[in-house]
């Protein structure tokens, strides 16, 4: 059954968008709206200390990516960016739910009360390992590319995690999730049968033609993130030669039909300093339209070695970067590694607030980058199981008991010592630990890239490598601006 929570009772969020979109252009009242928001947002960070669960220098990391978020939007509106469909699901989705966390609090709470925690706040699936393109590395560049979910799974994990979770928030990826087909149909009608949930889909790009962007910009609820890896000649390197000009191509078409779009950059030894440069930035961001981007480290399971990862210092000088652009220019700019003070540490497995992976075979994984598992979704549903027998697993349990030995904690509970969050991930930056949790039986390699680096004596002295030089740039960091100093305040907004 398709969901339709909300269709007619959030008949408000269509007179939003269509006021939104109509006033949008008036400067005057949207820069009162947007004052007020950021006011309030602002607010958060200034509470007395005994309210913080952490340093506060990480709260005013959180109200810097909600200011750069509120900039996407006055944006977006400012510059008439957005069609009405688009503007409905941004202010659905990401302002009910995420800045005024509104939430699907009967099914929140339903999970609280028999775990005893907060539910994920969105799922990751990649539907299909097909993809047109051959990138260099690619994680999901290795095994049989027919391997795929059926339709009815796909949308079962998206029910599911919506009506037992309360999520609303998914993300697509692959493969080239736009080339996954499955009985005639694929993620545009899986978007459409869930019309209150947002998903945001990793994509190559080149398959999204004139036909695909008009849908796209009905639909509104559906929001491509194109790939690339910095200008031409590093996309067109990696990718294929003339990539850059189809993903350019795709990004204007999907400007001309008002659709939510993104960009998203891989991070390796090769591109490191380039990925948010200002030519990319101009390009993509000021030229094309991207309200957002995602930046991503490039993780050694696929068929690349460890030489493509990022150096400890290249590292260190995203995170400036990346810091310096959401809270000097108000980018709404989500770097999972760098960026994990705003969201309270590493989101695998399942997390409060965060989220698990499932890939083409139904293999449940901690998430996207983290190809291991011990459960697959497809055998728990033929067993007449639950999303959360997923969830339950021990293997999740063990990893969601060390984000709490590192610093984790919900709102609702007291504060205990916060680690250094700058080195989040449990696979890279603490790969010993990563190495224990996994050692149990039953949790399995998804694919053969992943069980050559565990059975590779080289792999893992590497990482741990890698954790030991960038441990000793990052904690001084985090021990003078999170523990020593307030840390320092998101700057004011720019006004359209």
């Amino acid at each position: 059954m398709a969901h339709t929570n909300g269709v007619l009772g959030d008949w408000r969020f269509d007179t939003l968008a269509w006021s939104a979109r109509t006033l949008g252009g008036f400067s005057p009242l949207r820069r009162a709206l947007a004052n007020r928001m950021e006011t309030r947002l602002r607010a958060r960070s200034e509470r007395p200390a005994p309210d913080l669960r952490h340093p506060p220098a990480i709260e005013q990391d959180k109200v810097a990516l909600a200011l750069a978020l509120l900039q996407m939007a006055e944006r977006a509106l400012a510059e008439r960016r957005l069609g009405r469909p688009a503007l409905r699901a941004l202010l659905k989705t990401l302002f009910a739910d995420v800045l005024v966390h509104r939430g699907d609090a009967t099914a929140k709470g339903r999970f609280r009360a028999r775990h005893g925690c907060g539910a994920p706040d969105f799922l990751a699936i990649s539907p299909g390992k097909a993809c047109n393109l051959r990138c260099e590395g690619c994680y999901a560049n290795s095994g049989e590319h027919g391997e795929k979910l059926d339709f009815a799974t796909v949308d079962r994990l998206v029910r599911d995690a919506h009506d037992d979770w309360g999520s609303r928030f998914f993300v697509l990826t692959g493969g080239e999730p736009f080339a996954w087909r499955e009985g005639g149909r694929g993620i545009l009608e899986l978007a459409e049968r869930h019309p209150d949930c947002l998903f945001i889909v990793y994509s190559n790009g080149t398959l999204v033609d004139d036909a695909v962007a008009r849908r796209l910009g009905l639909l509104g609820n559906l929001s491509p993130v194109l790939s690339v890896e910095g200008m031409r000649e590093r996309t067109d390197g990696r990718r294929g030669k003339g990539v850059f000009d189809k993903v350019t191509a795709a990004a204007e078409r999907l400007g001309r039909e008002g659709v939510l779009f993104g960009i998203s950059l891989t991070a390796t030894r090769e591109n490191a300093d380039e990925v948010l440069s200002d030519p990319v930035l101009e390009t993509f961001v000021d030229g094309l339209g991207a309200l957002y981007a995602f930046v991503f480290h490039y993780m050694p399971i696929g068929r690349a070695s460890l030489e493509r990862m990022m150096t400890a210092e290249q590292r260190m000088r995203l995170y400036d970067r990346v810091w310096s652009l959401i809270r000097e220019r108000h980018l709404f700019v989500v770097d999972f590694w760098n960026g994990a003070t705003g969201s309270n540490g590493c989101l695998a497995g399942g997390r409060p607030g965060g989220y698990f992976h499932v890939n083409w075979n139904g293999d449940v994984s901690p998430c996207v980058f983290c190809p291991w598992s011990p459960v697959n979704v497809r055998e728990v549903y033929e067993a007449g199981g639950t999303l959360d027998d997923v969830w339950t697993h021990p293997f999740f349990a063990a990893i969601r008991r060390w984000q709490r030995e590192y610093g984790y904690r919900e709102t609702h509970e007291p504060c205990g010592e916060t680690h250094d969050w700058i080195a989040p991930c449990l696979i890279r930056d603490h790969h010993a630990d990563f190495r224990r949790i996994v050692a149990p039986d039953g949790v399995e390699p998804t694919d053969s890239d992943a069980r050559a680096a565990q059975d590779d004596p080289a792999w893992h002295e590497g990482l741990e490598q890698f954790d030991r030089e960038f441990q000793v740039l990052a904690d001084p960091v985090w021990e003078r601006v999170y523990l020593r100093s307030p840390g320092v305040p998101p700057g004011p907004m720019r006004r359209h």
